[in-house]
């Protein structure tokens, strides 16, 4: 018979606060061992480099070194030719051991390998690394951000927000929209209309979420809302955690038309009225259509004083990478690849 134990009254707050204590170790820990991985990769490269230039290296040295290390240290994955390679382009592209205020060191390595592998410019590497480190990202939604393109078209979209908006709230909301959104997942053909698309994003939430942004909560699709006994039905509406507001967004299958916004800035309205907090800041509006003229919809914007913007959407965005990486060294996944094999030994050589 199990005999039943009397725990003091405080027992599951303290077990509750140790476990939370342990894994903020363990958190700190791991960090701790990334960023000392991420230095000694830096200082491998610059002492690879630095030899190179004085003593012109050649590439059967970095073999010889990668032989050699791999000899000394079996149980390490990390000392292949390849990735000797790309700590030594780590350290010539970062020399500061930093992607522009962002220190390296934050990042696992293979986060660092994508952006060196992926992108050639300094203020590219920086805007990227610093997402990464803000959001969280994983390496394959880093990787799918650089081939969209996410810095270009981030806060892309025109707007009246500037007009409408206090100064600080619309910079932050301008930079909450892009041009033009990414639809490539829903696999529509040119014929799709509004309903298909909006099934399709509310069957790929995850993927929509990931694509508008942080900070955008899913509220619904086809939401209802009366009035004066009417019935109107929302295409999308979402909540926005950091604008602290919401976000009314309709779908056009077609080019803009300035007609649509009076249909958008009528829910923006009932939203303020009928769902909205008193302690909410203002609905904003986000038309998403097929084409846009800018210049149109920069006068369509004029005649409202409710902050709304206009964006396209798009199935297919060009590849980001640049051509002069695209063969200069193996790509992330034969690196991966390679660095999954048993280490070599002396008896192998």
């Amino acid at each position: 018979m199990t005999q039943v134990i009397s725990l003091p009254p405080d027992y599951a707050a303290w077990l509750a606060e140790l476990k939370s204590r342990i894994a903020g170790t363990q958190l700190r820990a791991a960090l701790a061992v990334n960023a000392e991985l991420i230095r000694l990769y830096w200082e491998i490269g610059r002492g690879i480099r630095e030899r190179q230039q004085r003593h012109a290296w050649g590439s059967k040295v970095i073999d010889t070194l990668a032989r050699d290390l791999r000899s000394a240290f079996p149980e390490m994955k990390g000392f292949s030719p390849t990735n000797l390679k790309y700590m030594r382009r780590f350290a010539e592209e970062c020399p500061g051991l930093s992607f522009g205020q962002q220190p390296a060191d934050q990042l696992p390595w293979f986060h660092i390998v994508v952006l060196l592998s992926r992108l050639s410019g300094f203020e590219e590497r920086a805007w990227y690394a610093a997402k990464a480190i803000e959001h969280g990202w994983s390496r394959n939604v880093l990787g799918m951000q650089i081939e969209t393109r996410a810095r270009q078209r981030e806060g892309n979209a025109v707007t009246n927000f500037p007009a409408r908006l206090p100064a600080g709230q619309s910079d932050f909301a301008q930079q909450a929209l892009k041009d033009p959104y990414l639809f490539d997942f829903l696999g529509l053909s040119r014929e799709a209309n509004e309903r298909d698309i909006e099934q399709g994003l509310t069957r790929h939430i995850t993927r929509f979420l990931l694509e508008l942004g942080a900070g955008f909560a899913f509220v619904g699709r086809q939401v209802h809302i009366e009035v004066s006994q009417d019935d109107f039905f929302i295409d999308l509406l979402f909540y926005h955690l950091k604008l602290r507001c919401y976000v009314v967004i309709e779908l056009k299958a077609v080019d803009f038309e300035p007609g649509f916004l009076g249909q958008l800035g009528m829910y923006m309205a009932a939203v303020d009225d009928l769902l909205a907090h008193p302690d909410d800041k203002p609905t904003i509006g986000l038309l998403l259509c097929r084409n846009k003229n800018n210049v149109v919809a920069e006068y369509a914007l004029r005649g409202y004083r409710t902050p709304i913007g206009v964006a396209e959407w798009t199935t297919a965005i060009t590849s980001a990478l640049p051509d002069e990486l695209s063969s200069s060294l193996p790509s992330i996944e034969e690196l991966e690849a390679e660095l999954s094999d048993p280490p070599a030994t002396a008896a192998d050589q």
